[in-house]
């Protein structure tokens, strides 16, 4: 298989320094069509989805680890601070939460969802305040020294804590509002609890300091969620043409691996090499060239379906993977796409790919990178067989004039 090199960007002069500035700062700039992304969870893409959801429950593992040791060795102040068997409970209670954390942290081996990945932490985030409100009930009516005090008000602060725990973590501004609900909720129960009134004077500046708190937390949630996500757009999305890279790529045509045999379902990859792309980067330049790959992408894309994934396999090479597609409905997608046409080299003549079809089901192959090499194979046997042809499992596409596209 060929491993063509990605074709030079352009060759305009730059002041010094400028191309190191920008490389530093792009990732906290935020476009205007990413602020929504940063507001609420809905509509980040699968990769985004996959890496918060890793970050998450890492973060949380880390955090569990911390509060699985350091919450029952507080039983020792507790057997300071108040008298039996008050203390004896508030131990016990210590070892539950404890081993609530100590589950939160163990590295059990299974893929985790984004949605997975919420439940984990809103169980991190409901053990603090969950403690404080038992406590209270195991601690009313006994009398308290100027000690016990101190600590049942350290105790009061559980709810803040889990505010400013959200700080670690890659939330959107809504997700952190959700998050912090409970938060809130446990310290209007608690001041119930307590047997006094809700008070502006009392519990007001309480309640403001929790909101700043928030406020804080979903500063930090945002500018770590976009941060992430300029890295991992960055290290998975070709900044070109939009499609996937390879590394990336091929990390998601193995995980549609894996479905397609677990499910036995099956899966179509279809392999293009531009016809003579290196004719125009020799007489035209390599930025010519490049409006040229970023013509064939915008092609390829208005082609494929939505949930078709395009990734640039090489520097003229580019790999769409079909989900869930077999042969008839690969058919029907590749005379689409060279119905359309992939638009036009700079001295106007259509552009034009040698396209090979392989897929899982019928091909028989044991693995993905199988699969590949299959549809590569078959590009190559269009190549040798004239070019601007597609090559199926059954044999060739019959040839079709593209409508060439401005």
């Amino acid at each position: 298989m060929r491993n063509a090199a990605t074709s030079p960007s352009s060759n305009k002069r730059t002041r010094p320094g400028a191309r190191v500035t920008d490389d530093l700062f792009s990732p906290i700039k935020i476009r205007g069509d990413q602020l929504a992304e940063l507001l609420v969870p809905f509509g980040h893409a699968a990769h985004i989805r996959r890496h918060a959801a890793a970050v998450i429950v890492s973060r949380v593992r880390l955090v569990a680890a911390l509060f699985a040791i350091l919450v029952p060795l507080w039983s020792m102040i507790d057997a300071f601070a108040f008298p039996w068997p008050q203390w004896a409970e508030m131990t016990m209670l210590r070892l539950v939460a404890g081993g609530i954390f100590l589950l939160l942290a163990w590295p059990w081996r299974w893929s985790t969802s984004r949605a997975q990945a919420n439940l984990l932490l809103l169980t991190l985030l409901l053990v603090p305040p969950v403690f404080y409100l038992l406590s209270l009930t195991i601690l009313a009516g006994v009398p308290l020294t100027d000690g016990s005090a101190l600590v049942v008000k350290l105790y009061s602060l559980m709810p803040d804590v889990v505010l400013a725990g959200l700080a670690v973590f890659p939330l959107t501004a809504c997700e952190v509002v959700v998050f912090s609900l409970p938060a809130f909720l446990f310290t209007i129960v608690g001041i119930a609890l307590s047997g006094d009134l809700p008070s502006v004077l009392e519990h007001g500046p309480m309640l403001w300091l929790m909101l700043l708190v928030m406020g804080a937390a979903t500063f930090s949630g945002m500018s770590q969620l976009h941060y992430m996500m300029a890295l991992v757009n960055r290290a998975m999305i070709d900044p070109l043409t939009g499609a996937y890279t390879r590394r990336s790529g091929a990390e998601t045509l193995d995980l549609f691996f894996r479905l397609s045999v677990q499910q036995s379902s099956p899966l179509v990859v279809a392999f293009f090499d531009i016809d003579h792309f290196k004719a125009i980067n020799d007489a035209f330049g390599h930025e010519e060239g490049d409006r040229s790959l970023q013509a064939v992408a915008d092609g390829l894309r208005k082609g494929l379906r939505s949930g078709d994934i395009l990734v640039r396999w090489g520097g003229e090479e580019f790999v769409a993977i079909l989900n869930n597609t077999d042969v008839d409905g690969a058919r029907v997608v590749i005379e689409r796409l060279r119905t359309m046409g992939l638009g036009l080299r700079p001295d106007g003549a259509p552009m034009t790919a040698s396209i090979g079809v392989a897929e899982r089901r019928l091909d028989r192959v044991q693995d993905w990178p199988q699969l590949i090499e299959l549809a590569d194979a078959r590009m190559y046997e269009a190549k040798r067989a004239g070019r601007d042809r597609a090559i199926l499992p059954e044999g060739p596409l019959r040839p079709v004039r593209p409508s060439v596209l401005a």
